[in-house]
């Protein structure tokens, strides 16, 4: 589900954040579904249970997820997640963009680069593939992070 990266700068709670976010944007995590526990997702990824507990924490602050006592944590039903997920990616990508530009790269250049990646996206898509509610590759999201 969340593969982490040692090598990243951020710190390991926003990986989680960010990936979690992405899932549940993506819709792979349905609304209302439960997450892991603490404990269980400290486990599988071999981390302190005090970082997963500051990313639930952080993601419930943002509102992707609820906490309820007793019970666990659980994705947020919110329609605008998706949108608001979007809009975030989007201004990196608009850092990004300026960066590049800022180095001389040309318009060409980037437009080539993203015309390959929605290319090589198309051609990994697999017809016996898991697919997302929105036709997503759920293999390919959760590797891609």
């Amino acid at each position: 589900m969340i593969i982490l990266d040692y090598n990243d700068k951020r710190p390991i709670y926003e990986q989680i954040v960010d990936k979690m976010q992405a899932l549940i944007a993506g819709g792979v995590l349905e609304p209302d579904s439960k997450l892991p526990s603490v404990r269980s997702l400290a486990v599988e990824l071999s981390i302190n249970p005090n970082t997963i507990q500051r990313a639930y924490s952080e993601l419930e602050r943002s509102g992707f997820i609820y906490s309820v006592k007793g019970r666990g944590n659980f994705v947020r039903a919110d329609e605008h997640l998706k949108e608001k997920q979007q809009n975030k990616l989007l201004r990196a990508l608009e850092k990004q963009l300026i960066t590049c530009r800022e180095q001389g790269i040309t318009r060409e250049n980037i437009i080539s680069s993203v015309d390959k990646v929605y290319e090589k996206r198309e051609d990994s898509r697999s017809a016996d593939a898991p697919q997302g509610s929105d036709g997503t590759d759920l293999h390919e999201e959760v590797q891609d992070d």
